[in-house]
């Protein structure tokens, strides 16, 4: 992995420094680097840390000119930008944001604005969630708003952005035009971001495979309108803001893009992202206990009492009565919509329900057609059923689908996780924080294999590096309750997947999936012990996400 420092040197050139790029004039615009979120949302980076990072994409693009190759492998250390960063690099040739100690990964882009923008002048418009916290809009919003600032409007429609809110300016509220729920927001100056080259003219339409689009694009040309874009930039996308009160609520009406169009044939083979909060993912590692539990069938073990599972197990009962057929699932989710759908998106693909699926050009079906509109049966959401159909192709095909928009469930979702064992055992040591109780610590033993076809690449080994791995619970009521749902999530394919380590760059490796577990008894400065008050219910609402409930427990 390339030495992040380099990024500053000399050989990246003063930041801002015209780039010459064959077939293209240059001048200067703002650039902005955004990473995107667990909803779709795209969040920019702070300005001085903008600047680090076009100062090593600078240097990546001069070595690969000097080379021949286009952008050379290199990876930008963004601790040397803000120390709070230190466990995320990013991946210049992939886009790619990951964090070491998690094994996370983030796409990230790159785009230009105006020198005349909010961007130039670090104005950053920003939300505040139900904990009272801030969060910024995407760069596209926060221009939108400054221009509509500065020139003196009081409120102003998101809608054509993709969102689905008002802002009143003068007071400063957003509200959610469906559900009128009202949130604060604010204006604030932080550091300009950087001033670099810019290729002119600066595509306000549709991309084309040029350098400029690729490089200012994030994850390549794409070939369709982007039709809720403020400013027409490829790869522009919104997402509800979600709300601790009901996901359903906050998300009604909201515009958001899940899945790249028209990809998404190819979403398999793709870094796949995970679920990020205030807490750590954990790595292979941490204090070792005495592992006392007996195995049994199934792969799961406890102190003295077996859990034991019917033959065939459930997960395999369940897959076997599931219909996995992509048109059937489709059907038995959804509701066919008849006569004049409602005046609104589809949020798969951004296009009218009244117009034929963004998907018809990628994905036939005899039998559902592109203008077939379907309502999810159980949360009322509305897409093209063709839409729905291809994202459940691209996907794990285990009979289950998740809605896009508010995130419910219908049927019962599993994962790709590789073949393995999982024991449970006790011992009297207390957790900090935990003082009052033992401590129940899990053990995951992989072995390396062959993927199979849910995996990125089917008949291809895969590696599993740093097995046995050690993970802890306070052997309290809420400890058992979390363990028993780890049980569940581990029969049902849950726990790992086969991807990309983020620590070793190694792919085609078991890494961690997205569920967090603490594999270390204390010391927690690295975020991967104890103690933590708030990680029992961050891991419950990280399994209730996955489907993995009470509900399974009663079963």
């Amino acid at each position: 992995m390339a030495a992040a420092q380099g990024a500053g040197s000399s050989s990246a050139g003063p930041p801002g420094a015209p780039v010459s790029i064959p077939g293209h004039s240059s001048s200067t615009a703002v650039v902005v680097w955004e990473w995107q979120d667990e909803f779709g949302r795209w969040r920019p980076y702070r300005g001085d840390v903008c600047k680090f990072i076009e100062q090593g994409f600078q240097a990546s693009q001069q070595k690969g000119r000097r080379s021949g190759s286009g952008l050379v492998s290199s990876s930008i250390s963004l601790g040397h930008a803000d120390a709070g960063l230190a466990p995320y690099v990013i991946d210049i040739p992939s886009l790619t944001q990951f964090r070491q100690d998690t094994g996370t990964m983030r796409a990230v882009r790159r785009h230009l604005f105006p020198r005349d923008s909010a961007a130039e002048q670090g104005i950053i418009w920003e939300w505040q969630n139900d904990e009272r916290g801030w969060f910024p809009y995407e760069m596209n919003v926060c221009v939108f708003l400054e221009q509509a600032h500065a020139s003196s409007h009081q409120r102003v429609d998101l809608g054509p952005l993709g969102y689905n809110y008002e802002v009143d300016l003068v007071a400063q509220v957003q509200t959610n035009k469906t559900t009128r729920f009202c949130r604060s927001v604010r204006r604030r100056v932080d550091n300009p971001y950087p001033v670099t080259a810019a290729l002119a003219p600066v595509h306000t339409g549709t991309g084309c495979s040029c350098q400029q689009c690729w490089l200012n694009g994030g994850t390549g040309p794409i070939t369709t309108r982007y039709r809720h874009s403020m400013t027409n930039f490829p790869n522009s996308s919104a997402a509800p803001q979600v709300s601790g009160r009901t996901t359903s609520v906050s998300s009604s009406g909201v515009g958001f893009v899940p899945y790249n169009k028209p990809a998404l044939s190819g979403a398999r083979s793709a870094p796949r992202l995970n679920a990020q909060s205030s807490w750590a993912f954990p790595q292979a590692g941490g204090a070792v206990g005495p592992s006392t539990g007996l195995s049994t069938s199934n792969g799961v073990s406890a102190l003295n009492l077996p859990v034991k599972m019917s033959k065939p197990s459930k997960l395999n009962q369940a897959l076997a009565a599931a219909p996995t057929d992509p048109e059937a699932v489709v059907r038995k989710y959804l509701v066919e919509v008849k006569g004049t759908p409602a005046d609104e998106d589809c949020i798969i693909c951004m296009e009218k329900l009244a117009s034929p699926s963004g998907y018809s050009d990628t994905c036939e079906c005899r039998t559902i057609k592109p203008e077939m509109v379907g309502r999810l049966t159980n949360c009322q959401h509305s897409f093209h059923m063709l839409c729905v159909l291809a994202m459940y192709s691209n996907g794990n095909k285990d009979g289950s689908l998740q809605c896009p928009s508010c995130k419910t469930i219908y049927g019962e979702k599993t994962g790709t996780q590789p073949k393995g064992k999982m024991e449970v055992s006790t011992f009297p040591q207390s957790l900090p924080g935990h003082r009052d109780c033992g401590t129940i610590q899990i053990v995951y033993h992989i072995s390396r294999g062959i993927q199979g076809p849910e995996h990125p690449n089917p008949g291809m080994p895969y590696t599993a590096r740093g097995f046995p791995r050690y993970c802890y619970l306070p052997d309290n009521e809420k400890g058992r309750k979390v363990l028993e749902l780890l049980k569940v999530a581990w029969n049902r394919r849950l726990i790992f997947t086969v991807g990309t380590s983020n620590t070793t760059g190694e792919s085609n490796t078991v890494v961690w999936n997205e569920i967090h577990h603490k594999t270390e008894m204390d010391t927690n400065l690295s975020g991967h012990g104890y103690p933590d008050p708030n990680y029992l219910d961050n891991v419950l609402a990280e399994l209730a996400a996955q489907g993995v409930t009470e509900d399974c427990l009663r079963k």
